[in-house]
């Protein structure tokens, strides 16, 4: 017996939505993470590839030393696919699993120098490059869509398409980069003539949009075969160079799209933020419609709800996860008489609004309640993904505004002859930072510090500060957006006072941090010099940019009585190196200290291993770098 939810009971609480016995649960709970699961590739053996030469194996770990051509060491284990190849041994590998449309995930390191490649279908390649130090990326760099091949052309003039990315994200040789994938296969009509080529919808590499909607025409160069098909297995390249792999997991799509029929839309007057009892109140208009958007509100600058009723025409009997937006207002998602997005009240974009529904095959009735109760601000969208469904939109496109502002719309920050600061709010995963700075340098190495916890949020390369979210119009959020590639770290307060070094490290930021900074004065350059004060110490800290590798320096002086303790990192996992480094396994960044006496120390705590310093009484000074 399904659990009906009167429209007028309802809370400003965020719901989340759990399947128990075949029927969607409502916990007035904290929300919890929501998903459709992946498929995954297995690394315990090679049992879901095609046979294959012996440069490719199942190995535990994998070493690269980032300056060393080509070199990549690995360790007895599972987990990890690894291809060294030589004269003899140089063959590709291809999965057991065929696709057509398909969305990828999976992580690659590169050794100094290497290439190799990804093949959708074994067709379309998508590059595999050690492009660290390449200023301008091109086809042929890290995530690069690889050009076609006309070998009866001129000289010369035998490739031709090829996309390259749209920035440079690639990460040091020896660093664990993560790359996402959503591919569509082309399409044949019933004689099998194509009508539709072969597509990636996107291209996401370490986090950052590469590619988007690149259409590939016909293979490209060094395909396995020039001809084009529904479906294919993936394929690796072994020819080239050394690569690893890790953590392959994908979905496959190709079932039609979930949509509605049957729909009406009521429309109220009202300026309530909780929602009353829709089903007593006299609508002014009532019409039937074939789409939902909140567009359909009459007249401007108004308040208003919009109450939409139908039946989703459901193409498969499985999971389907819907994703309810609100930009600054409330609403509903009623399914099959079970409320399974609960935002009554004020939620934003950013609110999860997630639910996890078991559908059957057919027709499913639904309500969607829209209430509208700012003036100036308009929008909702709704989303779904189910069984071999990709996430898509079923809302109008006027309903909401998906796209920030980019291209010549961006106001920009920029640095010229000197580094450039700029001071305010910045995301921090979920959490929204108030007291920031951001350090932009004409050699496009950029970073940004929260003043309050004395932490260094994030670094990254390339343009330097998006303030879009902070001068345009009335700059509602506040917020900078880092440009380019940026690799985030812990943002806890980076030293405290610890009892010894078994201690469990503070992550909250108490009242006596906002205390601890005593401000920043800048050098010759623009850059700052960073002034704290813990316990008796006075901490200078200083983030430079390397001269000669993509990365900051970071000195830490102190002075003053009694021991602190200086959290530089934190991770999944972090490993000393060969060399000498510390790899941290979470963002995958490397760090690397100078000769000194103070040595830092790998420990667990918090569930997370953490690479820490301790700092003796008096005069001291710790000096090391951050590479990416």
């Amino acid at each position: 017996m399904k659990r009906t939810v009167p429209i007028f009971i309802l809370s400003a609480l965020l719901y989340s939505c759990t399947e128990k016995d075949g029927k969607v649960e409502v916990a007035e709970s904290a929300p919890q993470e929501i998903s459709l699961p992946f498929e995954s590739i297995s690394l315990n053996d090679l049992g879901d590839f095609k046979k294959t030469s012996s440069n490719w194996s199942i190995v535990g770990d994998v070493y690269v030393d980032r300056l060393k051509d080509k070199q990549i060491t690995a360790s007895e284990g599972s987990g990890v696919l690894v291809n060294i190849p030589d004269s003899e041994s140089k063959a590709h590998i291809f999965t057991n699993v065929e696709h057509g449309d398909i969305e990828l995930e999976v992580d690659v390191m590169m050794p100094k120098g290497s290439n190799s490649g990804l093949y959708f279908q074994g067709r379309y390649e998508v590059q595999l490059f050690d492009s660290w130090k390449a200023e301008e990326a091109t086809f042929s760099d890290m995530g690069g869509i690889y050009q076609r091949w006309d070998a009866t052309k001129e000289k010369g003039s035998e490739g031709y398409e090829g996309s390259a990315p749209r920035m440079n994200a690639a990460k040091a040789p020896g660093l664990w980069q993560h790359l996402k994938v959503i591919f569509h296969a082309p399409q044949f009509d019933a004689s099998g003539r194509k009508v539709k080529d072969a597509e990636f919808e996107e291209v996401w590499l370490n986090g950052v949009l590469i590619h988007q909607n690149v259409k590939v025409s016909g293979p490209t160069r060094a395909a396995i075969a020039n001809d084009e098909v529904p479906k294919a297995p993936l394929m690796i390249q072994g020819d080239h160079g050394s690569v690893a792999f890790k953590n392959f997991s994908y979905k496959l799509y190709g079932n039609p799209s979930l949509s509605f029929v049957d729909m009406k839309m009521r429309e109220f007057e009202s300026e309530h933020v909780l929602l009353p009892n829709v089903d007593t109140l006299t609508p002014i208009r009532e019409v039937d419609t074939d789409s939902i958007s909140s567009a359909m509100v009459v007249g401007k600058k108004v308040t208003r709800i919009l109450d939409y009723k139908g039946k989703m025409l459901v193409p498969v009997t499985g999971d389907y996860l819907f994703d309810f937006k609100l930009n600054q207002a409330g609403g509903l998602l009623i399914i099959d008489n079970d409320t399974v997005v609960n935002h009554d009240g004020r939620f934003t974009l950013d609110s999860l609004g997630l639910a996890k529904v078991p559908l059957t095959k057919g027709e499913v009735p639904f309500r969607l309640i829209y209430n509208k109760h700012n003036p100036w601000n308009i929008g909702f969208g709704l989303y779904v993904e189910g069984p071999g469904i990709q996430r898509h939109s079923v809302h109008a496109k006027s309903s909401i505004n998906d796209r920030p502002h980019i291209g010549k719309n961006r106001i920009m920050v920029e640095p010229s002859d000197k580094a450039v600061t700029q001071r305010s709010f910045l995301m921090h995963g979920d959490e929204k930072r108030t007291h920031c700075i951001s350090v932009g340098t004409p050699e496009k190495i950029n970073y940004a510090y929260d003043l309050t916890s004395g932490s260094l949020l994030e670094v990254w390369s390339g343009e330097f500060l998006d303030a879009t979210q902070m001068w345009h119009a009335r700059g509602i959020k506040q917020l900078g957006e880092p440009a380019g590639f940026a690799v985030s770290f812990h943002g806890d307060p980076e030293f405290a006072l610890l009892t010894d070094g078994g201690a469990q490290w503070p992550t909250e930021i108490g009242e006596e941090d906002f205390q601890m900074s005593q401000g920043y004065e800048l050098d010759k350059k623009g850059i700052p010099m960073f002034i704290r004060k813990i316990g008796s110490k006075k901490l200078l800290d200083k983030i430079d940019v390397l001269s000669n590798e993509r990365g900051v320096t970071r000195t830490v002086e102190t002075s003053g009585d009694g021991a602190i303790w200086h959290k530089v990192a934190d991770g999944e996992s972090i490993k000393k190196l060969p060399d000498g480094s510390y790899i941290v396994n979470n963002e995958s960044y490397f760090v690397h200290f100078a000769d000194q006496g103070l040595a830092p120390t790998v420990r667990k705590s918090n569930g997370k291993d953490e690479l820490i310093v301790k700092i003796p009484s008096g005069e001291q000074k710790i000096q090391y770098n951050i590479i990416w």
